[in-house]
Protein backbone atom coordinates (compact mmCIF):
# COMPACT_ATOMS: atom_id res chain seq x y z
CA UNK A 1 0.00 0.00 0.00
CA UNK A 2 1.55 3.17 -1.01
CA UNK A 3 1.65 6.11 2.06
CA UNK A 4 0.61 9.53 1.01
CA UNK A 5 1.37 12.73 2.89
CA UNK A 6 -1.44 15.19 2.40
CA UNK A 7 0.31 18.61 4.05
CA UNK A 8 -3.09 20.84 5.08
CA UNK A 9 -4.87 17.47 5.26
CA UNK A 10 -7.61 18.64 7.52
CA UNK A 11 -8.13 21.62 5.49
CA UNK A 12 -11.52 21.80 3.34
CA UNK A 13 -9.62 20.42 -0.15
CA UNK A 14 -7.19 18.30 2.01
CA UNK A 15 -9.78 16.61 4.03
CA UNK A 16 -11.81 15.85 0.71
CA UNK A 17 -8.61 14.51 -1.14
CA UNK A 18 -7.77 12.47 2.16
CA UNK A 19 -11.23 10.97 1.57
CA UNK A 20 -10.08 9.76 -2.47
CA UNK A 21 -7.25 8.60 -1.25
CA UNK A 22 -8.49 5.77 1.14
CA UNK A 23 -11.25 4.88 -0.84
CA UNK A 24 -8.46 4.40 -3.32
CA UNK A 25 -6.47 1.99 -1.22
CA UNK A 26 -4.39 4.48 -0.87
CA UNK A 27 -2.14 4.81 2.89
CA UNK A 28 -2.21 8.55 4.31
CA UNK A 29 -0.53 10.93 7.11
CA UNK A 30 -1.55 13.81 7.25
CA UNK A 31 0.44 17.46 8.39
CA UNK A 32 -1.60 20.51 9.28
CA UNK A 33 -1.08 23.24 11.77
CA UNK A 34 -4.73 23.67 12.31
CA UNK A 35 -4.29 27.18 11.97
CA UNK A 36 -7.28 27.51 9.17
CA UNK A 37 -9.02 23.91 10.47
CA UNK A 38 -9.96 21.99 13.65
CA UNK A 39 -9.19 18.92 15.10
CA UNK A 40 -12.23 17.16 14.94
CA UNK A 41 -12.33 16.86 10.69
CA UNK A 42 -9.91 13.87 11.57
CA UNK A 43 -12.83 12.02 13.25
CA UNK A 44 -15.20 13.45 10.51
CA UNK A 45 -12.90 11.62 7.95
CA UNK A 46 -12.54 8.66 10.28
CA UNK A 47 -16.15 8.32 10.34
CA UNK A 48 -16.23 8.10 6.48
CA UNK A 49 -13.78 6.00 5.49
CA UNK A 50 -13.79 3.90 8.81
CA UNK A 51 -10.01 4.29 8.48
CA UNK A 52 -8.14 6.77 10.83
CA UNK A 53 -5.43 8.43 8.68
CA UNK A 54 -2.43 9.21 11.22
CA UNK A 55 -2.07 12.79 12.22
CA UNK A 56 1.20 14.75 12.87
CA UNK A 57 0.69 18.56 14.04
CA UNK A 58 3.79 20.46 12.46
CA UNK A 59 3.54 24.06 11.51
CA UNK A 60 5.80 24.10 8.05
CA UNK A 61 7.17 27.21 8.98
CA UNK A 62 9.79 25.48 11.08
CA UNK A 63 12.27 23.81 8.46
CA UNK A 64 13.60 21.93 11.63
CA UNK A 65 10.19 19.78 12.24
CA UNK A 66 9.76 19.53 8.31
CA UNK A 67 12.92 17.83 7.57
CA UNK A 68 12.50 15.83 10.96
CA UNK A 69 9.66 14.32 9.29
CA UNK A 70 10.68 13.06 6.75
CA UNK A 71 13.57 11.53 8.40
CA UNK A 72 10.94 9.13 10.58
CA UNK A 73 8.64 8.88 7.88
CA UNK A 74 9.09 6.59 4.38
CA UNK A 75 6.41 8.52 2.09
CA UNK A 76 5.89 7.25 -1.65
CA UNK A 77 4.23 10.56 -2.70
CA UNK A 78 3.57 14.50 -1.45
CA UNK A 79 0.18 16.49 -1.93
CA UNK A 80 1.06 19.44 -1.02
CA UNK A 81 -1.94 21.95 0.27
CA UNK A 82 -0.92 23.93 2.80
CA UNK A 83 -1.10 27.93 2.60
CA UNK A 84 -2.96 30.41 3.08
CA UNK A 85 -5.56 30.93 0.29
CA UNK A 86 -7.54 34.31 0.84
CA UNK A 87 -6.78 36.73 -2.24
CA UNK A 88 -8.51 39.83 -0.10
CA UNK A 89 -6.40 39.09 3.26
CA UNK A 90 -3.27 38.71 0.67
CA UNK A 91 -3.51 42.08 -0.12
CA UNK A 92 -3.78 42.73 3.55
CA UNK A 93 -1.27 40.99 4.69
CA UNK A 94 1.51 40.06 1.60
CA UNK A 95 4.27 39.18 4.55
CA UNK A 96 2.30 36.28 5.67
CA UNK A 97 1.17 34.84 2.72
CA UNK A 98 5.12 35.26 1.15
CA UNK A 99 6.11 33.66 4.47
CA UNK A 100 3.32 30.40 4.81
CA UNK A 101 2.67 30.03 1.04
CA UNK A 102 6.41 30.24 -0.38
CA UNK A 103 9.12 29.33 2.63
CA UNK A 104 6.82 26.22 3.70
CA UNK A 105 6.95 24.92 0.02
CA UNK A 106 10.58 25.13 0.15
CA UNK A 107 11.32 23.01 3.44
CA UNK A 108 8.47 20.46 1.80
CA UNK A 109 10.66 20.37 -1.63
CA UNK A 110 14.10 19.83 0.72
CA UNK A 111 12.78 17.49 2.55
CA UNK A 112 11.81 15.43 -0.05
CA UNK A 113 14.76 15.83 -2.08
CA UNK A 114 16.91 14.95 1.07
CA UNK A 115 15.12 11.58 1.46
CA UNK A 116 14.83 10.51 -1.97
CA UNK A 117 10.93 11.71 -2.42
CA UNK A 118 10.01 12.64 -6.25
CA UNK A 119 6.29 12.41 -6.37
CA UNK A 120 4.54 15.70 -5.89
CA UNK A 121 1.57 17.26 -6.69
CA UNK A 122 1.01 21.08 -5.83
CA UNK A 123 -2.44 23.01 -5.09
CA UNK A 124 -1.66 25.93 -7.51
CA UNK A 125 -4.86 28.32 -8.90
CA UNK A 126 -5.99 29.57 -11.69
CA UNK A 127 -4.74 33.41 -10.71
CA UNK A 128 -1.64 32.77 -11.84
CA UNK A 129 -3.10 33.61 -15.15
CA UNK A 130 -4.60 36.63 -14.12
CA UNK A 131 -6.79 38.17 -16.41
CA UNK A 132 -6.51 36.43 -19.60
CA UNK A 133 -6.41 37.32 -23.11
CA UNK A 134 -8.49 34.38 -24.03
CA UNK A 135 -11.94 32.43 -22.54
CA UNK A 136 -12.18 29.73 -21.91
CA UNK A 137 -8.18 29.45 -20.69
CA UNK A 138 -6.08 27.07 -21.55
CA UNK A 139 -2.74 25.94 -19.81
CA UNK A 140 -1.25 27.67 -23.04
CA UNK A 141 -1.98 30.93 -21.56
CA UNK A 142 0.72 32.77 -20.41
CA UNK A 143 0.59 33.42 -16.43
CA UNK A 144 0.65 36.90 -15.76
CA UNK A 145 1.66 39.12 -13.16
CA UNK A 146 -0.37 38.50 -10.10
CA UNK A 147 -3.39 40.66 -9.49
CA UNK A 148 -2.95 39.15 -5.44
CA UNK A 149 0.03 38.76 -3.32
CA UNK A 150 -2.13 34.92 -2.92
CA UNK A 151 -1.74 34.55 -7.32
CA UNK A 152 1.93 35.67 -6.81
CA UNK A 153 2.80 32.83 -4.33
CA UNK A 154 1.23 30.23 -6.58
CA UNK A 155 3.33 31.35 -9.76
CA UNK A 156 6.45 31.39 -7.63
CA UNK A 157 5.62 28.13 -6.37
CA UNK A 158 5.16 26.55 -9.46
CA UNK A 159 8.43 28.26 -10.30
CA UNK A 160 10.02 26.70 -7.64
CA UNK A 161 8.85 23.24 -8.29
CA UNK A 162 9.76 23.81 -12.19
CA UNK A 163 13.57 24.62 -11.00
CA UNK A 164 13.62 21.66 -8.33
CA UNK A 165 12.49 19.33 -10.94
CA UNK A 166 15.74 20.17 -13.56
CA UNK A 167 18.24 19.33 -11.34
CA UNK A 168 16.77 16.58 -8.88
CA UNK A 169 14.48 13.58 -9.57
CA UNK A 170 11.43 15.75 -8.54
CA UNK A 171 8.60 14.54 -10.80
CA UNK A 172 5.47 17.08 -9.93
CA UNK A 173 1.95 17.89 -11.07
CA UNK A 174 0.80 21.78 -10.83
CA UNK A 175 -2.97 21.89 -10.64
CA UNK A 176 -4.54 24.93 -11.29
CA UNK A 177 -7.71 24.86 -9.67
CA UNK A 178 -10.46 27.32 -10.23
CA UNK A 179 -13.20 28.00 -7.84
CA UNK A 180 -13.82 25.01 -5.52
CA UNK A 181 -17.38 24.94 -3.94
CA UNK A 182 -19.56 21.87 -2.37
CA UNK A 183 -19.07 19.47 0.68
CA UNK A 184 -18.89 15.71 0.73
CA UNK A 185 -22.69 13.77 0.35
CA UNK A 186 -22.42 13.21 4.09
CA UNK A 187 -21.94 16.41 5.03
CA UNK A 188 -19.20 15.48 7.64
CA UNK A 189 -16.93 17.48 6.05
CA UNK A 190 -16.84 20.42 4.10
CA UNK A 191 -15.50 24.30 3.70
CA UNK A 192 -15.99 25.74 7.20
CA UNK A 193 -13.32 28.99 7.06
CA UNK A 194 -12.44 30.32 10.93
CA UNK A 195 -13.47 33.86 11.16
CA UNK A 196 -15.38 35.97 8.36
CA UNK A 197 -15.61 33.76 5.16
CA UNK A 198 -13.09 34.85 2.55
CA UNK A 199 -14.63 33.27 -0.47
CA UNK A 200 -18.36 33.62 -2.09
CA UNK A 201 -20.09 30.46 -1.39
CA UNK A 202 -19.43 29.96 2.64
CA UNK A 203 -20.57 33.60 2.63
CA UNK A 204 -23.50 32.70 0.80
CA UNK A 205 -24.61 29.72 2.95
CA UNK A 206 -23.99 31.94 6.12
CA UNK A 207 -25.94 34.57 4.94
CA UNK A 208 -28.89 32.19 4.48
CA UNK A 209 -28.53 31.01 7.62
CA UNK A 210 -28.97 34.22 9.34
CA UNK A 211 -25.10 34.12 10.29
CA UNK A 212 -24.12 37.33 8.33
CA UNK A 213 -26.49 40.06 8.01
CA UNK A 214 -25.52 40.40 4.10
CA UNK A 215 -23.12 39.37 1.52
CA UNK A 216 -21.51 41.56 0.06
CA UNK A 217 -21.09 41.47 -4.19
CA UNK A 218 -18.01 43.44 -5.01
CA UNK A 219 -18.91 45.26 -8.08
CA UNK A 220 -21.60 45.05 -10.19
CA UNK A 221 -19.77 47.00 -13.15
CA UNK A 222 -18.22 44.56 -14.86
CA UNK A 223 -18.08 44.29 -18.74
CA UNK A 224 -20.36 40.66 -18.00
CA UNK A 225 -23.57 40.25 -18.82
CA UNK A 226 -24.95 41.01 -15.36
CA UNK A 227 -21.81 43.32 -14.46
CA UNK A 228 -20.59 40.47 -11.65
CA UNK A 229 -17.35 38.78 -11.75
CA UNK A 230 -17.59 35.24 -13.30
CA UNK A 231 -16.11 32.06 -11.97
CA UNK A 232 -15.81 28.38 -12.85
CA UNK A 233 -16.93 26.85 -9.77
CA UNK A 234 -16.13 22.92 -9.36
CA UNK A 235 -17.12 20.60 -6.62
CA UNK A 236 -14.55 19.96 -4.14
CA UNK A 237 -15.27 15.93 -4.48
CA UNK A 238 -14.28 16.17 -8.08
CA UNK A 239 -11.36 18.63 -7.40
CA UNK A 240 -10.49 15.72 -5.03
CA UNK A 241 -10.39 12.91 -7.63
CA UNK A 242 -8.54 15.03 -10.01
CA UNK A 243 -5.63 14.62 -7.14
CA UNK A 244 -5.98 10.83 -7.31
CA UNK A 245 -5.38 10.91 -11.63
CA UNK A 246 -2.81 13.38 -11.20
CA UNK A 247 -1.17 10.92 -8.07
CA UNK A 248 -1.82 7.90 -10.07
CA UNK A 249 -0.07 9.21 -13.66
CA UNK A 250 3.29 10.22 -11.64
CA UNK A 251 3.10 6.64 -9.63
CA UNK A 252 2.82 4.58 -12.99
CA UNK A 253 5.60 7.08 -14.80
CA UNK A 254 2.81 8.15 -16.90
CA UNK A 255 4.07 12.02 -16.91
CA UNK A 256 5.33 13.65 -20.33
CA UNK A 257 7.33 16.04 -18.34
CA UNK A 258 9.12 16.67 -15.46
CA UNK A 259 6.74 19.08 -14.31
CA UNK A 260 3.07 19.32 -15.64
CA UNK A 261 0.37 21.62 -15.24
CA UNK A 262 -3.42 20.80 -15.42
CA UNK A 263 -6.39 22.94 -15.51
CA UNK A 264 -9.12 21.78 -12.89
CA UNK A 265 -12.11 23.34 -13.73
CA UNK A 266 -15.42 22.30 -15.11
CA UNK A 267 -15.72 25.18 -18.12
CA UNK A 268 -18.56 27.03 -17.40
CA UNK A 269 -18.21 30.40 -16.12
CA UNK A 270 -20.81 31.53 -13.36
CA UNK A 271 -21.71 35.24 -12.34
CA UNK A 272 -21.70 36.22 -8.47
CA UNK A 273 -25.50 36.74 -9.50
CA UNK A 274 -26.00 33.65 -10.93
CA UNK A 275 -24.55 31.76 -8.28
CA UNK A 276 -27.04 33.51 -5.46
CA UNK A 277 -29.76 32.66 -8.16
CA UNK A 278 -28.50 28.88 -8.60
CA UNK A 279 -28.34 28.45 -4.63
CA UNK A 280 -31.38 30.27 -3.96
CA UNK A 281 -33.62 27.75 -6.67
CA UNK A 282 -31.54 24.71 -5.34
CA UNK A 283 -32.46 25.38 -1.17
CA UNK A 284 -35.48 27.73 -1.64
CA UNK A 285 -33.61 30.06 0.73
CA UNK A 286 -33.01 33.66 -0.11
CA UNK A 287 -29.83 35.63 0.12
CA UNK A 288 -29.61 39.23 1.59
CA UNK A 289 -27.09 40.92 -0.56
CA UNK A 290 -26.23 44.10 -1.35
CA UNK A 291 -23.09 45.52 -4.42
CA UNK A 292 -20.55 47.37 -3.00
CA UNK A 293 -16.87 48.59 -4.65
CA UNK A 294 -14.74 45.95 -6.48
CA UNK A 295 -12.21 44.26 -4.54
CA UNK A 296 -8.41 44.68 -4.81
CA UNK A 297 -6.73 41.87 -6.88
CA UNK A 298 -10.40 40.51 -8.23
CA UNK A 299 -10.32 39.91 -12.05
CA UNK A 300 -13.40 40.01 -14.45
CA UNK A 301 -13.60 36.46 -15.76
CA UNK A 302 -12.28 33.32 -15.21
CA UNK A 303 -13.14 29.78 -16.58
CA UNK A 304 -11.17 26.55 -17.58
CA UNK A 305 -10.35 24.62 -21.12
CA UNK A 306 -10.21 21.26 -19.25
CA UNK A 307 -9.47 19.43 -22.32
CA UNK A 308 -6.05 18.81 -21.36
CA UNK A 309 -7.10 17.13 -17.87
CA UNK A 310 -9.48 15.41 -19.97
CA UNK A 311 -7.05 13.64 -22.12
CA UNK A 312 -4.03 13.20 -20.12
CA UNK A 313 -5.72 12.41 -16.80
CA UNK A 314 -8.85 10.84 -18.06
CA UNK A 315 -10.63 12.77 -15.16
CA UNK A 316 -13.34 15.02 -16.44
CA UNK A 317 -15.52 17.04 -13.38
CA UNK A 318 -19.02 15.65 -13.16
CA UNK A 319 -20.83 17.12 -10.59
CA UNK A 320 -22.95 20.40 -11.33
CA UNK A 321 -22.90 24.12 -10.07
CA UNK A 322 -26.91 23.58 -8.44
CA UNK A 323 -25.34 20.07 -6.65
CA UNK A 324 -22.17 21.91 -5.47
CA UNK A 325 -24.62 24.48 -3.83
CA UNK A 326 -26.74 22.52 -2.32
CA UNK A 327 -24.30 20.16 -0.70
CA UNK A 328 -22.89 23.42 0.78
CA UNK A 329 -26.17 23.91 2.27
CA UNK A 330 -26.76 20.50 3.30
CA UNK A 331 -23.15 21.13 5.09
CA UNK A 332 -24.43 24.39 6.57
CA UNK A 333 -26.86 22.58 8.17
CA UNK A 334 -25.71 19.93 9.85
CA UNK A 335 -23.50 22.68 11.37
CA UNK A 336 -26.31 24.73 12.68
CA UNK A 337 -28.39 21.02 14.32
CA UNK A 338 -24.67 20.79 15.96
CA UNK A 339 -25.04 24.02 17.37
CA UNK A 340 -28.04 23.98 18.67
Amino acid sequence: MKKILVTGGLGYIGSHTVVELQNSGFEVVIIDNLSNTTFDVLDKITSITSIKPEFVQIDLKNKKDVLQFFKNYTVDGVIHFAASKAVGESVEQPLMYYENNITTLTYVLQGMNANNVSNFIFSSSCTVYGQADELPITENAPTKPAESPYGATKKMGEIIIEDTSKVTDLRAIALRYFNPIGAHETAKIGELPLGVPQNLIPYVVQTAAGIRECLSIFGDDYPTPDGTAIRDYIHVVDLAKAHIAALNRLLNKENKAKCEFFNIGTGTGSSVLEVVKAFEKATGKKVNYKIVDRRTGDITAAYADTTLANKELGWKAKLSLEEGLASSWKWQESLLNVNL
